[in-house]
Protein backbone atom coordinates (compact mmCIF):
# COMPACT_ATOMS: atom_id res chain seq x y z
CA UNK A 1 0.00 0.00 0.00
CA UNK A 2 1.35 3.62 -0.61
CA UNK A 3 2.85 5.64 2.26
CA UNK A 4 0.06 8.63 1.69
CA UNK A 5 3.39 10.84 2.84
CA UNK A 6 5.08 10.28 -0.48
CA UNK A 7 3.70 11.32 -3.81
CA UNK A 8 3.36 9.20 -6.48
CA UNK A 9 3.39 9.41 -10.04
CA UNK A 10 -0.27 9.66 -11.45
CA UNK A 11 -1.20 9.57 -15.31
CA UNK A 12 -4.53 11.78 -15.86
CA UNK A 13 -6.87 9.08 -17.86
CA UNK A 14 -10.08 11.47 -18.70
CA UNK A 15 -11.44 15.06 -18.48
CA UNK A 16 -14.73 15.97 -18.54
CA UNK A 17 -15.98 19.70 -18.94
CA UNK A 18 -18.16 20.38 -15.80
CA UNK A 19 -19.61 24.03 -16.12
CA UNK A 20 -20.27 25.76 -19.42
CA UNK A 21 -20.28 29.56 -18.54
CA UNK A 22 -17.98 32.38 -18.92
CA UNK A 23 -17.22 33.09 -15.54
CA UNK A 24 -16.81 29.57 -13.71
CA UNK A 25 -14.35 27.05 -15.65
CA UNK A 26 -14.54 23.64 -13.71
CA UNK A 27 -12.95 20.48 -14.92
CA UNK A 28 -13.14 16.96 -13.73
CA UNK A 29 -9.78 14.70 -14.09
CA UNK A 30 -10.07 10.92 -13.91
CA UNK A 31 -6.48 9.67 -12.38
CA UNK A 32 -5.00 6.50 -12.04
CA UNK A 33 -0.91 6.02 -10.14
CA UNK A 34 1.34 4.78 -12.92
CA UNK A 35 2.21 2.23 -10.59
CA UNK A 36 -1.04 0.34 -10.55
CA UNK A 37 -1.91 0.11 -6.90
CA UNK A 38 -5.75 1.58 -6.06
CA UNK A 39 -6.51 4.26 -4.35
CA UNK A 40 -8.42 3.31 -1.25
CA UNK A 41 -10.25 6.31 0.29
CA UNK A 42 -13.63 7.34 2.23
CA UNK A 43 -15.86 10.35 1.20
CA UNK A 44 -14.61 13.18 3.35
CA UNK A 45 -10.75 12.81 2.32
CA UNK A 46 -8.46 14.49 -0.23
CA UNK A 47 -5.21 14.32 -1.57
CA UNK A 48 -2.30 17.18 -2.30
CA UNK A 49 -1.81 16.81 -5.81
CA UNK A 50 1.29 18.73 -7.51
CA UNK A 51 2.60 19.77 -10.64
CA UNK A 52 6.71 19.68 -10.35
CA UNK A 53 8.16 23.38 -10.74
CA UNK A 54 4.29 24.90 -10.02
CA UNK A 55 3.13 24.12 -6.55
CA UNK A 56 0.82 21.58 -4.60
CA UNK A 57 -2.66 21.96 -3.87
CA UNK A 58 -5.31 20.05 -1.70
CA UNK A 59 -8.38 18.78 -3.38
CA UNK A 60 -11.25 16.79 -1.95
CA UNK A 61 -12.06 13.13 -3.64
CA UNK A 62 -15.39 13.35 -5.90
CA UNK A 63 -15.42 9.99 -6.83
CA UNK A 64 -17.21 7.03 -5.31
CA UNK A 65 -14.76 5.06 -2.83
CA UNK A 66 -16.20 1.62 -4.01
CA UNK A 67 -15.06 2.16 -7.48
CA UNK A 68 -11.07 1.26 -6.52
CA UNK A 69 -10.13 1.03 -10.83
CA UNK A 70 -9.33 4.84 -11.09
CA UNK A 71 -10.43 8.14 -8.73
CA UNK A 72 -11.49 12.01 -9.62
CA UNK A 73 -10.56 15.05 -8.29
CA UNK A 74 -12.77 18.27 -9.58
CA UNK A 75 -10.73 21.30 -9.70
CA UNK A 76 -12.10 25.15 -10.40
CA UNK A 77 -9.47 26.84 -12.36
CA UNK A 78 -8.14 30.23 -10.05
CA UNK A 79 -4.57 30.85 -10.11
CA UNK A 80 -1.20 29.22 -11.02
CA UNK A 81 -0.90 25.36 -10.46
CA UNK A 82 -5.29 25.27 -11.23
CA UNK A 83 -4.12 26.80 -14.57
CA UNK A 84 -1.27 24.63 -15.06
CA UNK A 85 -3.47 21.26 -14.31
CA UNK A 86 -6.61 22.92 -16.22
CA UNK A 87 -3.69 22.59 -19.49
CA UNK A 88 -2.88 19.44 -19.40
CA UNK A 89 -4.26 16.30 -21.36
CA UNK A 90 -5.20 13.11 -21.24
CA UNK A 91 -2.11 11.31 -20.85
CA UNK A 92 0.05 13.58 -18.72
CA UNK A 93 1.26 13.15 -15.39
CA UNK A 94 0.92 15.23 -12.42
CA UNK A 95 2.11 13.46 -8.32
CA UNK A 96 -0.42 12.82 -6.03
CA UNK A 97 -0.39 12.30 -1.81
CA UNK A 98 -2.76 10.45 0.24
CA UNK A 99 -5.74 10.20 1.40
CA UNK A 100 -5.67 12.58 4.30
CA UNK A 101 -8.36 13.48 6.58
CA UNK A 102 -10.99 12.32 8.32
CA UNK A 103 -14.92 11.00 6.82
CA UNK A 104 -18.20 11.44 6.84
CA UNK A 105 -19.90 9.49 9.91
CA UNK A 106 -21.60 6.82 6.82
CA UNK A 107 -22.22 4.18 9.87
CA UNK A 108 -23.18 6.51 12.37
CA UNK A 109 -26.14 8.00 9.80
CA UNK A 110 -27.42 4.84 8.61
CA UNK A 111 -31.11 4.24 9.14
CA UNK A 112 -31.38 8.27 8.84
CA UNK A 113 -32.74 10.10 5.92
CA UNK A 114 -30.62 11.92 3.83
CA UNK A 115 -30.51 15.79 3.34
CA UNK A 116 -27.16 16.99 0.99
CA UNK A 117 -26.76 21.06 0.21
CA UNK A 118 -24.12 21.88 -2.21
CA UNK A 119 -23.57 25.33 -3.76
CA UNK A 120 -21.80 24.99 -7.15
CA UNK A 121 -18.64 23.23 -6.62
CA UNK A 122 -19.60 22.07 -2.74
CA UNK A 123 -21.51 19.25 -5.09
CA UNK A 124 -18.01 17.57 -5.85
CA UNK A 125 -16.64 16.97 -1.72
CA UNK A 126 -20.20 15.53 -1.41
CA UNK A 127 -20.48 13.44 -4.00
CA UNK A 128 -18.36 10.45 -3.18
CA UNK A 129 -20.61 10.39 0.21
CA UNK A 130 -23.97 10.46 -2.38
CA UNK A 131 -22.52 8.05 -4.92
CA UNK A 132 -21.89 5.50 -1.79
CA UNK A 133 -25.22 5.70 -0.43
CA UNK A 134 -27.05 5.49 -3.59
CA UNK A 135 -24.88 2.06 -4.60
CA UNK A 136 -27.13 -0.83 -4.54
CA UNK A 137 -24.89 -2.30 -2.03
CA UNK A 138 -25.61 0.41 0.33
CA UNK A 139 -28.69 2.03 -0.90
CA UNK A 140 -30.76 0.34 2.06
CA UNK A 141 -28.58 1.35 4.73
CA UNK A 142 -30.06 4.71 4.27
CA UNK A 143 -33.63 5.98 4.45
CA UNK A 144 -34.65 8.80 2.07
CA UNK A 145 -32.50 11.02 0.24
CA UNK A 146 -33.00 14.71 -0.78
CA UNK A 147 -30.32 17.11 -2.39
CA UNK A 148 -30.98 20.73 -2.74
CA UNK A 149 -28.13 21.38 -5.79
CA UNK A 150 -27.31 25.33 -6.06
CA UNK A 151 -25.78 27.21 -8.81
CA UNK A 152 -25.47 30.55 -9.62
CA UNK A 153 -26.53 29.87 -13.20
CA UNK A 154 -27.70 26.60 -15.19
CA UNK A 155 -24.77 26.37 -17.09
CA UNK A 156 -22.55 26.06 -13.52
CA UNK A 157 -23.87 22.94 -12.12
CA UNK A 158 -21.60 20.55 -11.55
CA UNK A 159 -22.15 16.49 -12.69
CA UNK A 160 -25.33 17.60 -14.37
CA UNK A 161 -25.37 14.50 -16.46
CA UNK A 162 -25.78 12.10 -13.59
CA UNK A 163 -28.61 14.00 -11.85
CA UNK A 164 -30.99 11.66 -14.09
CA UNK A 165 -29.51 8.57 -13.05
CA UNK A 166 -29.39 9.73 -9.31
CA UNK A 167 -33.38 10.44 -9.07
CA UNK A 168 -33.79 6.24 -10.20
CA UNK A 169 -32.48 5.48 -6.72
CA UNK A 170 -35.74 4.11 -4.83
CA UNK A 171 -36.69 6.81 -1.99
CA UNK A 172 -34.23 10.03 -3.58
CA UNK A 173 -35.03 13.53 -4.91
CA UNK A 174 -33.42 16.25 -6.55
CA UNK A 175 -33.86 19.55 -6.45
CA UNK A 176 -32.08 21.86 -8.33
CA UNK A 177 -31.64 25.68 -7.91
CA UNK A 178 -29.98 28.85 -9.50
CA UNK A 179 -29.86 32.40 -8.06
CA UNK A 180 -31.60 34.11 -11.04
CA UNK A 181 -34.78 33.18 -13.23
CA UNK A 182 -33.50 32.30 -16.60
CA UNK A 183 -35.75 31.30 -19.62
CA UNK A 184 -36.63 27.68 -19.78
CA UNK A 185 -35.73 26.94 -16.66
CA UNK A 186 -38.13 24.50 -14.35
CA UNK A 187 -36.23 24.10 -11.36
CA UNK A 188 -35.94 25.82 -8.18
CA UNK A 189 -34.96 30.12 -8.33
CA UNK A 190 -33.47 31.79 -5.22
CA UNK A 191 -30.52 31.38 -2.44
CA UNK A 192 -30.39 27.46 -0.30
CA UNK A 193 -30.85 29.12 3.10
CA UNK A 194 -34.24 30.41 1.43
CA UNK A 195 -35.65 27.56 -0.35
CA UNK A 196 -35.13 25.00 2.43
CA UNK A 197 -37.82 27.08 4.37
CA UNK A 198 -40.31 25.89 1.82
CA UNK A 199 -39.42 21.94 1.94
CA UNK A 200 -40.62 19.57 4.05
CA UNK A 201 -38.26 16.85 6.40
CA UNK A 202 -38.89 14.43 9.33
CA UNK A 203 -36.58 16.19 11.52
CA UNK A 204 -36.58 13.69 14.26
CA UNK A 205 -34.66 11.33 11.52
CA UNK A 206 -32.67 13.38 9.29
CA UNK A 207 -29.07 14.04 8.95
CA UNK A 208 -28.37 17.08 6.98
CA UNK A 209 -24.80 17.54 4.90
CA UNK A 210 -23.90 20.95 3.18
CA UNK A 211 -20.95 22.43 1.23
CA UNK A 212 -20.14 25.09 -0.51
CA UNK A 213 -19.33 28.90 0.08
CA UNK A 214 -19.34 29.83 4.21
CA UNK A 215 -21.86 32.28 4.17
CA UNK A 216 -24.16 29.67 2.19
CA UNK A 217 -23.13 27.23 4.85
CA UNK A 218 -23.99 29.46 7.43
CA UNK A 219 -27.44 30.51 6.24
CA UNK A 220 -28.24 26.99 5.55
CA UNK A 221 -27.42 25.65 8.69
CA UNK A 222 -29.32 28.76 10.79
CA UNK A 223 -32.28 27.95 8.38
CA UNK A 224 -32.47 24.20 9.43
CA UNK A 225 -31.64 24.42 13.14
CA UNK A 226 -34.45 27.27 13.11
CA UNK A 227 -36.85 25.02 11.59
CA UNK A 228 -35.63 21.76 14.58
CA UNK A 229 -32.89 20.45 13.01
CA UNK A 230 -30.20 19.81 16.10
CA UNK A 231 -27.00 21.28 15.34
CA UNK A 232 -25.48 17.85 16.05
CA UNK A 233 -27.09 16.42 12.97
CA UNK A 234 -25.29 19.14 11.05
CA UNK A 235 -22.10 18.54 9.12
CA UNK A 236 -20.06 20.25 6.57
CA UNK A 237 -16.22 20.10 4.98
CA UNK A 238 -13.97 22.78 5.54
CA UNK A 239 -11.29 21.33 2.98
CA UNK A 240 -11.13 25.34 1.26
CA UNK A 241 -8.67 26.66 4.21
CA UNK A 242 -6.03 23.34 3.76
CA UNK A 243 -2.63 23.84 2.11
CA UNK A 244 0.07 21.60 3.62
CA UNK A 245 -2.53 18.63 4.65
CA UNK A 246 -0.18 17.53 7.67
CA UNK A 247 -0.80 20.57 10.25
CA UNK A 248 2.42 21.96 9.73
CA UNK A 249 1.95 25.07 7.86
CA UNK A 250 -0.33 26.54 9.96
CA UNK A 251 -2.67 27.90 6.94
CA UNK A 252 -5.98 26.03 8.42
CA UNK A 253 -5.14 26.79 12.16
CA UNK A 254 -8.86 27.33 13.66
CA UNK A 255 -8.47 27.33 17.56
CA UNK A 256 -6.83 24.43 18.84
CA UNK A 257 -7.77 22.39 15.63
CA UNK A 258 -5.70 21.80 12.50
CA UNK A 259 -8.77 21.36 9.71
CA UNK A 260 -6.24 19.05 7.62
CA UNK A 261 -5.73 16.74 10.35
CA UNK A 262 -8.74 16.83 12.80
CA UNK A 263 -11.34 17.24 9.73
CA UNK A 264 -11.92 18.60 7.22
CA UNK A 265 -15.52 16.78 7.97
CA UNK A 266 -16.72 18.70 10.95
CA UNK A 267 -20.34 18.61 12.78
CA UNK A 268 -22.15 21.88 13.63
CA UNK A 269 -21.86 21.14 17.02
CA UNK A 270 -18.15 20.77 17.02
CA UNK A 271 -17.79 24.27 15.29
CA UNK A 272 -20.03 26.03 17.73
CA UNK A 273 -17.08 25.44 20.46
CA UNK A 274 -14.61 26.72 17.82
CA UNK A 275 -13.98 29.87 16.49
CA UNK A 276 -15.80 31.57 14.22
CA UNK A 277 -12.93 32.14 11.78
CA UNK A 278 -14.84 29.96 8.69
Amino acid sequence: MNNPYLPVKTEIIGITQETHSSELDVKTFKLRAKNGEPMVFLPGQFVELSVPGVGECPFGFASSPLNQDFYEITIKRTGKVTDMIHSMRVGDFVWVRGPFGNTFPLEKMEGSDLFFVAGGLGLAPLRPFILYALDGSKRERYGKIKMLLAARTSRDHVFAYEYESWRQSPGTEICQAIDNKEPKWGGMVGFPHDLVKGMEFDFGNLQAILCGPPIMIKAVQSSLTKMGLPIERLYTTLEMRMTCGVGKCGKCNIGKRYVCVDGPVFSMAELAGMPAEY
